[in-house]
């Protein structure tokens, strides 16, 4: 079983290194190499990792490979929505829960105040729709991309 870990700056090498992996899969659906995630530089993800708005979650495996990860940004203007962003599953380890247990985990350790969280996925990303369904996330809207795809706003009332 992977344990548990609270991600910092010191962790954005391997962990930019996870979210280049995961999200070529992402590209390839959407037919477009630009998204942001794959655009991140190093010192852009140390600088956000350093954030104290910012709360970065990972599962590492025995060998402590760093095989999933999610992060949380907190500075939404309304105080009690949070925004889940970055949820990335190495590709070699997709299909076998860590995207569930991520979504668990931030639930768990929300800050108190928090009552709803956002996020959004691409419309072609059927998988992440139906994990995200599954953990009762509703589609609030969409929004047009210039790549001819729209990205598919969700949100959850957690408390």
């Amino acid at each position: 079983m992977e344990s548990v870990v609270t991600l910092s700056g010191g962790d954005a090498g391997e962990l930019l290194t996870l979210q280049r992996a995961a999200y070529v899969t992402e590209a390839q659906a959407h037919d477009d190499v630009n998204l942001p995630p794959l655009m991140q530089s190093f010192a852009e993800l140390v600088s956000e990792l350093t954030q104290p708005d910012v709360l970065a979650f990972g599962l590492r495996d025995d060998s402590r490979r760093l095989v999933a990860a999610v992060r949380v940004y907190l500075s939404l203007p309304e105080l009690h929505i949070a925004e889940l962003g970055r949820l990335v599953v190495a590709p070699d380890m997709q299909g076998r829960g860590r995207g569930s247990r991520l979504l668990e985990l931030v639930e768990e350790r929300l800050p108190e105040q928090i009552t709803d969280l956002q996020l959004f996925t691409g419309e072609r990303s059927l998988g992440n729709l139906r994990l995200y369904s599954r953990f009762g996330y509703q589609e609030t809207h969409r929004t047009p991309t210039p790549g001819g795809y729209a990205l598919v706003h969700l949100a959850k009332r957690v408390r």
